[in-house]
């Protein structure tokens, strides 16, 4: 059977665009609109991961995903989850060895949670470089930090995926091939691309890093976004030209979700969780169906003879 080469897209929704909303009324909205999966952010309102009973919680989750027919990544990006004061503190470079380890603990409990789920991938980030610590040492700790979360990943067999953030130690693709090639070329590691931050700040255009990316490529998030300014917009708002880049990521074969991130859209995540599937569904390459090859079984009109 000749088959099509372009992998049809599956796409999701950040619950971090969906803080308004309890967590089982999220995943029921994402359904009802036809979603594929959800970015399921670990934080106080969505699975805390630090409150009690973790395991039971994450079953029932699990149960309700498996209802609603919706995959799901794990995401690690919650503003205050483990510093009420310190938006995404502490971090993996922290002075502290004992706040780097709370940051490492939140990174197992969330490849915990995610074999449980069956998430295709964990999502993490690296952290600002803190004052007074020079990048050798940042790069130093961020690799030293991963070690343990890599073995759990290995153990669980769910790729880490880790994003390169504006204004963080590892921003650009250069940086996650930096951390990668210091840390062995492990195979649990992975990339989240985030389709606009290529935008902001990559040289390439963000087809071009799609393609460049595809070897590595565990997770996708996207929103629209203007050159030069980090600020996640709802599409139709920046400077993305979509098909190019959905047309790229469906030629990779890439089966992950590719996950819709508005975390600064809350106050108004239904709606712009309605509209944002049609957009991208627009926008996305069409995947025909394949058509059975010549001596294919299946090409047998029904009660024909063969020779």
């Amino acid at each position: 059977m000749n088959r099509c080469a372009r992998t049809p897209l599956r796409f999701g929704y950040g619950t971090n665009g969906l803080a308004d909303l309890r967590l089982d009324d999220a995943l029921a909205l994402l359904a009802d609109l036809g979603y594929d999966g959800v970015g399921l952010t670990l934080d106080h309102m969505h699975l805390d991961p630090l409150a009690p009973d973790l395991a039971a919680r994450t079953r029932r989750v699990a149960h309700r995903l498996d209802e609603l027919g919706l995959g799901v990544t794990v995401e690690t990006g919650a503003r205050y989850v483990l510093d009420p004061r310190r938006k995404h503190g502490p971090s993996l470079l922290d002075a502290d060895p004992d706040d780097r380890a709370r940051r490492v603990d939140l990174l197992l409990r969330a490849v915990r949670v995610a074999a449980d789920l069956g998430a295709h991938a964990v999502h993490c980030f690296s952290g600002i470089v803190p004052d007074g610590t020079d990048e050798d040492t940042a790069w130093k700790r961020l690799a030293e930090t991963l070690a343990p979360v890599l073995d759990a990943a290995t153990t669980a067999g769910v790729p880490l995926a880790v994003e390169p953030e504006p204004g963080h130690l590892l921003a650009t693709l250069a940086d996650f091939h930096h951390l990668r090639r210091t840390l062995g070329d492990p195979e649990p590691l992975g990339l989240t691309l985030d389709i606009g931050h290529c935008q902001c700040l990559e040289p390439l255009p963000p087809a071009d890093c799609v393609r460049d990316a595809a070897p590595w490529l565990r997770h996708v998030q996207i929103e629209d976004m203007r050159r030069g300014v980090h600020e996640h917009l709802p599409f139709g708002d920046g400077e993305i030209d979509f098909p190019p880049v959905l047309a790229a990521l469906a030629d990779t074969g890439y089966q992950g979700l590719t996950v819709v991130e508005l975390p600064r859209h809350s106050h108004a995540g239904p709606h712009f969780a309605a509209h944002s599937l049609p957009f991208l569904r627009h926008a996305a390459p069409s995947v025909p169906v394949p058509v059975p090859s010549h001596g294919d079984p299946s090409a047998t009109p029904e009660g024909s003879r063969t020779p």
